[in-house]
């Protein structure tokens, strides 16, 4: 609104309340007796018969048209909504009075979230980051090269995700690569990863894309990509029937010049987080670019079982879903207790977005009855409550909210002193499990298990700024800051920016 009626140099007004204040003049000749807010929520899921479909990219085409006709599943209404309007809204979405939410103020704080943008406050704004790019990167062009001379983590946003293009640019231009594999799962409606995977397939490579058609809100973008892919020769698949495909895996096959010879050498990049340009710069992630040929082999397995027919496929270094990853994971749980049992030093820190599944849940409850120590880190739901004596006594749980949305999983175990730590594309949640394609893939260097361990769980349970601390009743606590102020995102901004 302009300052000399609002009031103020920014001053905004919700349309809603417009239409509240002057609603009796959209009505004239009747008396307006209530005007309320309402929203209701409605399940977004695509459903198609998998057993009856020919064509899943034709069947989701049909669906999303409809989708916001789904079945309602909440119900949000202003504070002063009267009973019986709850009560119509209700009765005609065929919800349960558990499902109504009644809300002081706006009932769809979402809208707020462009503010920001249409205010020009950079007093008040985060500073601009600049994603730095990692030393091994900076003294070579060719990525294969340096990528020969050892694994490269990437941790997003500090780093940049521009080296992980590059790879692939490389690759699509590069007339000794053959082959070109990839999961996609959400990129973007402008990304310049499908533009080169396009690329290579002009160029003659041969590109599979396994694009997962059913991630949800992306279905639509990501059948035009499919589409694209297929117009210029790639090979394009769904994935498995009856499980997603969330894994972030690329596959590079190359030629090099071995012993006098031309042989084949596989080169892979796998990730905790999505293909996506846009959300590498605000969600916290990492991605490792490695040829080691048994953790290719296992990307190439994996691969192989997406785009073709078969089963579970013995795997040298990666936890695999639906197969492995469950039963593995529980294993190194229990190898904890087993150690601490045996007095020896154990420990367990683990990060993820959610922590649902019954059974890990109850492992880990075991493990701290055993002795263990346990630090888990989940941003957003966790059905395991700490702190309860003679349960989990052991067990610490805590959310980071700040600048960026912790996105990375990773699982560290003390592992009789190896200190074993995996990365993953997989929450701690029975459809990871059990219902998707994902992989936890080993981190073996030294030097990059030491990063992980520094730059993805210490400096988050130090953190004394962003972190809330789940209590034995389930509620959470802001942590109380020390003598010194600890914030985790705001310390790496600072390491890698310096």
């Amino acid at each position: 609104m302009p300052e000399a009626l609002s009031g103020y140099p920014h001053g905004f007004v919700l349309l809603s309340s417009f239409m509240q204040h002057f609603v009796s003049e959209l009505f004239p000749h009747l008396t307006v007796r209530n005007c309320n807010q309402f929203r209701i929520t409605r399940n977004s899921e695509l459903f198609v018969d998998e057993d009856e479909i020919t064509n899943l990219r034709v069947a989701l085409q049909g669906e999303l048209p409809a989708r916001h006709l789904g079945n309602a599943v909440r119900l949000e209404v202003s504070a002063e909504t009267p009973p019986h309007m709850i009560r119509r809204l209700l009765d005609e979405s065929q919800l349960s009075d558990r499902d109504c939410y009644r809300v002081n103020g706006p009932v769809n704080f979402v809208r707020l979230m462009q503010l920001p943008e249409m205010v020009d406050r950079p007093d008040l704004k985060f500073v601009p980051h600049i994603p730095s790019v990692p030393k091994a990167l900076t003294t070579t062009t060719n990525l294969f090269d340096a990528i020969d001379q050892g694994d490269i983590l990437l941790h997003h946003p500090y780093e940049s995700f521009q080296p992980v293009l590059e790879l692939l640019l490389q690759a699509a231009k590069d007339p000794q690569v053959v082959a070109i594999k990839q999961t996609i799962y959400r990129t973007g409606t402008d990304s310049p990863l499908m533009d080169a995977l396009m690329q290579a397939a002009r160029n003659g490579k041969e590109v599979t894309v396994v694009v997962e058609l059913l991630a949800r809100f992306d279905e639509e973008t990501n059948i035009n990509w499919a589409s694209q892919l297929e117009a210029v020769g790639a090979h394009v698949v769904y994935g498995v029937v009856g499980h997603k495909c969330h894994a972030k895996m690329m596959l590079i096959v190359r030629r090099v010049s071995q012993g006098g010879k031309m042989v084949l050498k596989r080169y892979a990049h796998l990730g905790t987080g999505n293909y996506h340009p846009h959300t590498t710069r605000l969600y916290t992630d990492f991605g490792l670019m490695t040829s080691d040929q048994e953790t290719c082999e296992d990307v190439h397995y994996v691969f192989q079982q997406l785009t073709g027919i078969g089963g579970e496929i013995l795997l040298h270094q990666l936890w695999q879903s639906p197969f492995t990853l469950h039963a593995k994971l529980i294993d190194a749980i229990r190898a904890e207790a087993e150690h601490a049992r045996a007095g020896r030093q154990v420990r367990i820190v683990a990060k993820m977005n959610a922590l649902l599944e019954p059974t890990v849940i109850a492992a880990l409850y075991e493990a701290s009855h055993a002795g263990v120590k346990i630090d888990l880190i989940v941003r957003g739901v966790c059905s395991l409550k700490p702190s309860v004596e003679d349960l989990s006594e052991n067990i610490t749980v805590r959310s980071i909210v700040g600048r960026f949305l912790e996105y990375h999983r990773i699982f560290y175990f003390y592992a009789n002193s190896k200190k074993d730590v995996y990365l993953s594309s997989a929450d701690w949640m029975d459809r990871n499990f059990f219902r998707r394609v994902e992989v936890a893939f080993p981190i073996r260097d030294r030097r990059l298990k030491r990063r992980v361990i520094a730059e993805g769980l210490s400096v988050c349970l130090g953190d004394n700024q962003s972190a809330w601390v789940m209590q034995s009743d389930g509620y959470y606590r802001k942590r109380r800051s020390g003598k010194s102020i600890r914030n985790a995102q705001f310390g790496l901004l600072t390491k890698f920016c310096s």
